[in-house]
């Protein structure tokens, strides 16, 4: 185990359940996370709580090529490996590992996490209590580093929302722009929240079959931000629990790719408003993505003398428009 900033229980604990017990199959997508990977398993493995019986570790790697799944050591998890020959993106690759589960719960969790010692036997107890049956997604407090809050919850996006992003007038303006992310000052008490971000994401399994699982045309981001509006729309709600905590690095292996992940984000994004806005707003979504940000992500990579901003912007555009000019958004 490499050197963690938290102080918490090393004693290991096999879940061997009560009878009766919920059961949990829990589902890691990896791409290149190096040791960041193993570390989240070791974390599982010295989970406390045994009400609950957990079914399986399924680990999907999406064509690594850092060597990241070779020799896991799963302490005793039911460990089983799914390997890619192409990163197919990661709403497909969830639902891969979920596939075929037999489990009351899946937990989508990311390579980049570190949990507590009942980070999950809180959640799952929460769930399982028989007033909460029609919360269908369940989230906790991420802390960084150093243990400091951060982003755990966010707004589901609407056009005003992700116009106040693009042009920083959130920041400025967010009584009007009420920003995306919640900032840690929302997240102070446990309570219903529009979504969780998507690091740990509980949720029921006859729900997510419900949903025909990740919409898979999300290649990465906007899939658990989809998925939580259709599960509100189908009268499940997401919950987020501000005593129970998880480490989470954020970034992760994304942080490698940064022109790829903004042409994601900005793919993402234009797939879910066509998806879910009104026409009208959705190509005024497109228009403003097109004009509006561009202009303001090179104007801020101009101020701040960052050539590697101003970089990230053009190669995501072109990568973008490129998309576009294809069809392979629309």
């Amino acid at each position: 185990m490499s050197d963690f900033p938290f102080s918490y229980s090393q004693e290991l604990s096999l879940r061997r359940g009560l009878d009766g017990s919920p059961k949990l199959d829990i589902i890691i997508v990896n791409w290149n996370s190096g040791r960041l990977l193993q570390d989240c398993l070791e974390s599982i493995s010295r989970e406390k709580d045994t009400d609950y019986l957990l079914s399986r570790v399924v680990v999907v790697d999406n064509a690594s090529s850092d060597g990241s799944c070779d020799r896991l050591q799963g302490s005793g998890l039911p460990l089983t490996l799914i390997f890619n020959d192409k990163n197919c993106g990661f709403a497909k690759a969830c639902n891969q590992g979920a596939c075929l589960s037999e489990a009351t719960y899946l937990l989508f969790l990311n390579p980049d996490t570190v949990l507590f010692g009942n980070t999950i036997g809180n959640s799952i107890s929460f769930l399982n209590d028989p007033s909460h049956t029609r919360i269908g997604i369940c989230g906790v407090r991420l802390l960084d580093e150093v243990g400091s809050p951060m982003t755990s919850c966010a707004r589901l996006p609407t056009l005003r929302i992700l116009f106040g992003k693009m042009t920083r007038l959130s920041r400025v303006l967010p009584g009007l722009f009420p920003p995306h992310l919640m900032g840690p000052e929302e997240c102070i008490r446990s309570r219903e929240v529009e979504q969780v971000i998507g690091a740990y994401f509980l949720v029921r399994r006859k729900l997510f079959e419900e949903l025909n699982g990740f919409d898979e045309r999300f290649f990465l981001y906007f899939e658990e931000v989809d998925f939580s509006l259709r599960a509100r729309q189908k009268g499940y709600f997401s919950y987020f629990l501000a005593d129970t905590y998880l480490y989470h690095k954020g970034g992760g292996s994304s942080e490698k790719a940064r022109s790829k992940r903004l042409y994601y984000s900005l793919q993402s994004r234009i797939r879910y408003g066509n998806k879910h806005f009104s026409r009208l707003e959705a190509f005024t979504l497109l228009m403003l993505t097109l004009t509006v940000e561009l202009v303001s992500r090179l104007l801020w990579g101009i101020l701040t003398l960052s050539s590697s901003r101003l970089k990230e912007t053009i190669e995501g555009y072109r990568y973008f428009i490129g998309s576009l000019l294809s069809r392979n958004l629309l």
